[in-house]
């Protein structure tokens, strides 16, 4: 009989996923404002500022996406 839940396939595919969710909006932002102003701190600070807001939101994706649903 096999265990309900998440696969180890499952599970890294998922978090392979929120993992891009987190880190594409702060690669965008710290380019876009670095080329924009010139200025490497400028991108640093902004980027980390989208960093910490996506991963407040990937609390939330990642009970979506995580929760095994029952069909």
């Amino acid at each position: 009989m096999k265990k309900p839940g998440l696969t180890t396939k499952e599970i890294m595919l998922k978090g392979t996923i929120i993992a891009l969710i987190v880190t594409i909006p702060s690669l965008i932002s710290f380019f876009l404002v670095w080329t924009i102003t010139d200025n490497l701190i400028y991108g640093a600070v902004s980027s980390v500022i989208v960093h910490f807001i996506a991963m407040g939101f990937s609390l939330k994706i990642s009970k979506k996406l995580l929760v095994k649903k029952d069909s």
